[in-house]
């Protein structure tokens, strides 16, 4: 990745070119040229690029950016290591976005798909689990890939290397946080989160569930040539600055509201910047952000896993935390690269819920005259016939269906009794398997 050009000096270049500048402000092209700016919240390594109206450098169009920023910016506890206050605003483009996730990351879009039954959108969370867990981990280096690790999970086997413990980890963690949202946070709750993200994979296993000695080098670095991307606050202010973001998470709106989906994001760069981990900071930073918004009943966020949007774009997520940092600590751009990142996995959502609308009623007429067939034998049934060579086991019906053994079991064996299927053992394992021909089979039960 290029490195961040920085911001030039907007304060010396208004003291040096102030009467051009104020001869240029009263032109509409400028004032469009700040909002379109602030619209899609353009950082100086993008801005330096953009057209600008004949007469205006782009240091000159950086600096009334910038004035038109300042005065917006509200303030955090959050400092950089060189006493930089970090803050935040919430421009127009970004307000929208918020809107629009409020309105849909509560629940509503389940609400009007009630096609869609339960078990469905149980299986959904399993498998946003799932990806979540995944992307998140590749995210952070884990060699491994989707298949293989889905399938890990799916058919609960033991872990094969260091990249695929890193998933089962994410996976049970995520699964966990649930049960954990109605904790204020606390040093002791991040410790177990990261704890929970590690095990089994450090090479000294005392560094889960405790923060970085001052013995520990820790840098963030960029993995394709090495070069250093931040450089963590030291291990001696970590119990201090670790603190006052609990106090920040733990602030009620009666004291100090920020909009949670934008309080989720900060947390989500605060314990990133403080780094206050030897390893699974990246992993931990991003349990974070969910904790959070469900603990405010943003129960949308167990279906969207934003780390499968990020790992579409890791660049840009990466840019995202330096542009905060490169730009006097303005975190309104990491918190517009995630709204975003949400919209496109409420979209997906929609997507999926809609497609699963088609997918029901083509299987209801496909399938309506084979007797008995309850609605996940006809989604094995539906899968088989996408994927003849497929295979079926118990465990893995029990992992995707989120049912328990015997309704599994029930399920798979009442398909060899209609003849559908065959059964083969492995071990003492039942492996189910589709019969040859089964799109003619179904069709001459349905004639």
């Amino acid at each position: 990745m290029k490195p961040i050009a920085a911001p030039p000096d907007y304060a010396n270049t208004l003291r040096t070119n102030a009467q051009r500048i104020f001869e240029l402000l009263s032109k509409d092209e400028i004032n469009e040229l700040i909002q379109r700016s602030n619209e899609k919240y353009l950082h100086w390594h993008v801005f330096r690029f953009r057209p600008m109206p004949k007469g205006l450098t782009p240091e000159m169009g950086w600096s009334l950016v910038k004035i038109s920023r300042i005065g917006q910016k509200r303030r955090i506890a959050l400092k950089g290591m060189d006493g930089t206050d970090f803050g935040y605003w919430l421009p127009d483009g970004i307000q929208r976005e918020l809107h629009f996730i409020d309105q849909n990351a509560t629940g509503q879009i389940l609400v009007d798909e009630p096609g869609v039954g339960q078990a469905d959108r149980d299986r959904y969370i399993l498998n946003s689990l799932m990806e979540e867990a995944i992307a998140s981990s590749i995210l952070e280096g884990a060699a491994t890939t989707r298949r293989k690790a889905k399938e890990m999970l799916r058919d609960e086997r033991k872990p094969r290397n260091r990249g695929e413990q890193m998933v089962l980890n994410n996976y049970r963690t995520m699964r966990r946080i649930k049960d954990l949202s109605d904790h204020e946070l606390s040093i002791e709750l991040l410790c177990e989160l990261q704890a929970s993200m590690t095990a089994g994979t450090l090479d000294d296993p005392t560094a889960g569930g405790r923060f970085r000695r001052a013995d520990e080098d820790v840098h963030v670095v960029d993995m394709l040539d090495g070069r250093i991307l931040h450089t963590p606050p030291s291990a001696s202010e970590l119990d201090r600055r670790v603190k006052l973001l609990c106090k920040f998470a733990n602030e009620t709106p009666d004291s100090s509201f920020i909009h949670p989906v934008a309080k989720a994001i900060i947390l989500h760069f605060w314990l990133a910047y403080e780094h206050p981990f030897f390893d699974g900071n990246g992993r931990t930073s991003r349990a974070l952000f969910y904790w959070f918004l469900l603990k405010h009943k943003y129960w949308l966020m167990e279906y969207l896993p934003i780390s499968r949007i990020i790992l579409k774009a890791p660049a840009k997520y990466m840019r995202a935390f330096q542009f905060s940092e490169t730009d006097e600590g303005d975190l309104t751009y990491f918190v517009a690269f995630h709204v975003r990142a949400l919209r496109i996995a409420i979209e997906d959502l929609t997507l999926y819920m809609a497609r699963k609308q088609r997918v029901l009623k083509k299987a209801r007429l496909q399938l309506r005259k084979v007797p008995g067939l309850n609605h996940r034998q006809v989604e094995i049934l539906q899968h088989a016939l996408r994927h003849p060579d497929a295979t079926f086991s118990i465990r893995r019906h029990m992992n995707t269906h989120g049912v328990v053994y015997q309704t599994a079991r029930t399920d798979l064996f009442e398909l060899e009794r209609k003849g559908l299927f065959r059964t083969v053992k492995d071990g003492r394992t039942y492996v189910f398997i589709p019969i040859d021909e089964l799109g003619r089979k179904l069709k001459l039960i349905e004639d």
